[in-house]
């Protein structure tokens, strides 16, 4: 529907010019507060512009194109064990597999219980731990669960 027509539908509506710009100056108030401002936005977690715009309940960032949920941004420092428990540092947990381990003689065996553990959330191994019998060493978290 043309501009012009819409226009002269309120015309016909309002049956003034005055009442007519009232209600645009009304519309355009209510529109632009209902879009944040830049600064207001989380910026992208994939590429860290900070040029992302809200597109239904999501964010998306111009620059790279990938939609997010901004509820989910908290859980990116999160480690998770292999049940879904939330693992936290200090922690104890029990490996649930046979894990060979490069130069040694014999794997990490399934039950193994690893106490005070140290997360690294920036790496794909990221559980950093003292095992008995084999010394620090890295594990990844899918192949563990919560004592």
């Amino acid at each position: 529907m043309p501009l012009l027509l819409i226009i002269f539908s309120f015309q016909i509506f309002f049956k003034s010019k005055k009442n007519l710009h009232q209600f645009y100056i009304l519309y355009k108030i209510n529109t632009f507060a209902k879009i944040k401002k830049m600064s207001e936005l989380l910026p992208c977690p994939k590429c860290g512009s900070e040029f992302t715009y809200e597109q239904d309940n999501l964010l998306v960032c111009s620059q790279c194109f990938h939609e997010f949920d901004p509820a989910e941004i908290g859980n990116e420092d999160k480690v998770f064990d292999s049940n879904g428990n939330e693992l936290q540092n200090g922690d104890s947990v029990v490996v649930i597999k046979d894990l060979p381990v490069k130069g040694a003689p014999k794997p990490v065996k399934a039950g193994t219980k690893v106490k005070n553990i140290r997360l690294r959330p920036d790496s794909d191994h990221n559980i950093d731990c003292k095992i008995d019998g084999f010394g620090s060493m890295a594990l990844k978290s899918e192949f563990v669960k919560k004592a």
